[in-house]
This record gives structure tokens, C-alpha cells and sequence, in this order.
């Protein structure tokens, strides 16, 4: 069922909900991605041509991803793969703003700029170099910084739930216990309600089959009245369902996911496979929201 919520409107820059879903299109400034399509080399540090090739990298799988329909870019310097090494401070402002800083000059201003972070220092400096909303994979949890950040720059932040570590009694419960605390943390420090996007974190702590469940069960996210973020893109439950393809194999079980997903009311999809899957939006919501727009 299709919800219309009040739009997020920031700055120059508007998001209008329940009328299509968004396409957001994953660059990931990292050596290590779990999904395989890491940019950055292993050298970044070391050396000033490598630094410039990744700026390249980005930039063009950037301006393809819009070509393709996406219309926000995340852009992420620290792995979150599974027992993955954490990305340093550093290494993380390294990778990430001289990304943002080209993706800002280089697209056009419509072209949204996320910056997918769960420290504060790095949300700050990405802003300043050209991003317009905050991803945080923890919910504000993490750093007590970031949702008076988001308050004070008036950006939209995506709160994620994260299970990790986490006692479960039943995810569905548990997910939603979660970003109900994670939107009164942002209230809390002033962030405007119409400002939250909510993700039920797919594969953050959870199981295969919790995922499968909060998939299915998508639509119950909706009680919390904030438009919804779904990232299934080649996560391992999908390999897992289909006999252990790997992310590179995916893209159909990806697309069931973002079909299904856009059924139960999903607004936003985040995804590797820019191409394919805005092709899965357009015809997933010329039959759920009935927005059938000729190509």
C-alpha cells in the first residue's frame, strides 16, 4: 500500500514521497566492499596517482549510475562487510572527500550526494565538501555528535537499524524498537521530522532467515510514519537463497527484493546495479503506484 508522507524539502533540494521510489546508486571508496565493487586500492595513503584514479573511478561509475536513473549518489569510505578491519579516521576522510568534492563539481546540482558514515568528523567534512544528506548504519548510536550535526546543518539523515550485538526477541519488534529510539534521539537534538528516513538494515546483525522475514514484513515499518530506505543489493542472503551465487551473480535475486520491497512500500532503493534495477522501479511502480511514465 502507497503512503503519502509530507515532503523533505532542505536547502534547494526536495524529495517527494509515495508519488515514485528513488533510485540511490552505491560508490563505494573502499578496498574491501563485501558486494566486490570497492574502488579504492590498497596503496590509497601512499600515493597521490592512486588517489587520483579513484576520483576518476568514482566519478565516472558515478555519472553512469545517473544515466542509468539514479537520482541520489551514497558514497561510503569504511567497509561494513562482516568482521571487516574498521576503516581509521583518516583513511576514511582520505577515501571519501576528494570523491564528494568531484561528484559535487561534476554533477548536476538535482544529483543528491549522500555520504554514508557513522562518525560525526567525517559527516561534518563531507558536508562541507558537497554532500547534502547524512547515511548512518547505526542510528546515531555510534557517535552522540551526529544527530546534533544534522540538526545544525539541516540535512536529512537515514537511520539505519543495526542489530549487531544486539539481544533479539522478534525482529520485526525489535527493528522497530530500534529506529523508534534512533528518531527520538534525532528529536531529541532537533532534527526536523520531515528530515528521517528509516532502514530496516538489512543484513546488519541479522539472519538469513530475519531478513527474509523483515522483507516480508516491510510494510509494518510504515507505523513509524518516515519514508523507507531498502538495501537488499547483493547481500549474502540473497547468494545463500539462490545456491551461493556470489554479489557479482545477484542482480535477479536483487531485483526480487527491490520488486517486492517497492510493494510493501519501500521509497528509496539502494542498489550496485544502477541500470537494471531502475528499469525494476519504473515497472514496479507503473503497478504499485500506478506512475506509469513512457521512457
Amino acid at each position: 500500500m502507497v503512503v503519502s508522507l509530507p515532503p523533505t524539502i532542505w536547502g534547494e533540494h526536495r524529495l517527494d514521497w509515495g508519488q515514485r521510489t528513488y533510485v540511490m546508486g552505491v560508490v563505494n571508496v573502499t578496498p574491501d566492499s563485501f558486494s566486490g565493487d570497492g574502488l579504492a586500492p590498497e596503496d590509497l595513503a601512499e600515493s597521490a596517482a592512486a588517489r587520483e584514479m579513484l576520483v576518476q573511478r568514482a566519478v565516472k561509475q558515478a555519472e553512469q549510475f545517473v544515466a542509468g536513473g539514479a537520482t541520489l549518489i551514497d558514497v561510503g569510505g569504511a567497509s561494513t562487510r562482516p568482521h571487516g578491519a574498521p576503516a581509521s579516521l583518516e583513511q576514511e576522510l582520505a577515501r571519501v572527500l576528494p570523491v564528494i568534492q568531484a561528484l559535487s563539481a561534476t554533477l548536476s546540482p538535482e544529483v543528491l550526494i549522500s555520504v554514508d558514515t557513522y562518525r560525526a568528523e567525517v559527516a561534518r567534512q563531507a558536508l562541507d565538501a558537497g554532500a547534502c544528506i547524512i547515511n548512518d548504519i547505526w542510528g546515531l548510536r555510534h557517535d552522540p555528535g551526529m544527530a546534533t550535526l544534522a540538526s545544525e546543518r539541516g540535512v536529512p539523515v537515514i537511520l539505519m537499524a543495526n542489530m549487531r550485538g544486539t539481544q533479539r526477541r522478534e525482529i520485526v519488534s525489535d527493528v522497530l524498537r530500534f529506529l523508534a529510539g534512533s528518531i527520538d534521539l534525532a528529536l531529541a537534538a532537533g532534527v526536523p521530522w520531515e528530515q528521517m528516513i528509516i532502514d530496516p538494515g538489512i543484513g546488519f546483525g541479522t539472519t538469513p532467515q530475519e531478513n527474509l522475514t523483515l522483507l516480508r514484513r516491510l510494510g509494518e515499518l510504515r507505523s513509524l510514519a518516515r519514508p523507507i530506505l531498502l538495501g537488499t543489493s547483493r547481500k549474502s542472503t540473497i547468494g545463500l537463497v539462490l545456491g551461493g551465487l556470489p554479489p557479482s551473480e545477484r542482480i535477479e535475486g536483487t531485483a526480487a527484493t527491490v520488486a517486492l520491497g517497492i510493494a510493501q512500500g519501500a521509497d528509496i532503493v539502494r542498489v550496485h546495479d544502477v541500470h537494471e534495477m531502475a528499469r525494476v522501479v519504473r515497472m514496479s511502480d507503473a503497478v504499485v503506484r500506478g506512475t506509469f511514465l513512457p521512457a
